[in-house]
């Protein structure tokens, strides 16, 4: 883990939803595992990843990055991600959410990562006690969430989306928030979700949930052989689909060497299509 300069985003579109309370540092970034992260984030913004026209079929997918909400890993879960979206024709927006604050020193924010990873991990030994993971108050999260969906509406004629079409896709930390949105959120009507490699625990199903495409691999630190999730959407007679790869990790995005979890993007292109997303 070592620090870098800030990235440019010549077209991230600041959300205006406000920052941080107590936030005792500004937002930097740094690299890990080869990826650029970015923590202490309070401007939440949205950067367009439009297909181009020749390609554009109208649909639309905003993209949240995972980072246990202390950080966000914007390279190998937002831009790659959403570039190859763009790249089949479908509008994708990368969704830089405000965050927990941490330490400003980057040895200490390495002992709170460590930390969130433990506090995240399965807590119980015992095969018929499903893990306790901590809940965090996402109120902030949430409000970045709607107003994506929002701007995305405000400009879905100049950007080409189909208003009916839009659907939200998240990583880990990211998944998390494409769940809660989806279960909590008046605001936003999503046509369908995509939470990879996210929490498994059972959840109270709205009626008008949207169709779900899940995916994680079987060795990820995170998973605990939970299906919480599937079998509530499920019993709730919505459509689901669950990939699960016997290996890939944790933190994969779009894939890794060698690892079967690597078809899990080309499984979700064809499951839009064969739902005529």
């Amino acid at each position: 883990m070592y620090l870098i300069d800030a990235p440019e985003e010549p077209n991230a579109i600041p959300l205006e939803t406000g920052g941080v309370d107590n936030q005792p540092a500004s937002e930097s970034w740094f690299r890990q595992w080869g990826d650029p992260m970015a923590r202490n984030i309070t401007t939440a913004t949205l950067t367009p990843f439009l297909a181009a026209p020749k390609k554009a079929n109208g649909l639309s997918v905003i993209v949240a990055p995972g980072g246990g909400f202390r950080w966000l890993s914007l390279g190998n879960e937002g831009w790659e991600v959403a570039q190859a979206l763009a790249d089949k024709g479908i509008n994708a927006f990368v969704l830089k959410y405000r965050l927990q604050p941490t330490a400003d020193k980057l040895v200490d924010f390495e002992t709170q990562m460590n930390q969130r990873f433990a506090e995240a991990a399965p807590s119980s030994d015992d095969a018929d006690t499903p893990p306790r993971r901590p809940r965090w108050n996402l109120s902030n999260q949430l409000e970045d969430a709607e107003a994506a969906y929002a701007l995305i509406l405000k400009n879905a004629e100049k950007w080409g989306v189909d208003e009916k079409r839009i659907g939200m896709i998240g990583f880990s930390a990211g998944a998390g928030l494409t769940m809660h949105t989806t279960l909590h959120s008046k605001k936003v009507n999503l046509a369908f979700i995509g939470p990879i490699y996210g929490g498994m625990g059972p959840v109270d199903v709205p009626k008008n949930a949207p169709p779900m495409f899940a995916a994680l691999a079987t060795d990820d630190f995170l998973f605990n052989g939970e299906f919480g999730v599937i079998k509530s959407w499920y019993d709730a007679k919505i459509p689901v689909e669950l990939h699960l790869y016997q290996n890939g990790g944790h933190g994969f995005g779009l894939g890794n060497p060698d690892k079967t979890s690597n078809k899990w993007f080309d499984a979700f292109l064809y499951w839009l299509e064969v739902n005529k997303f």
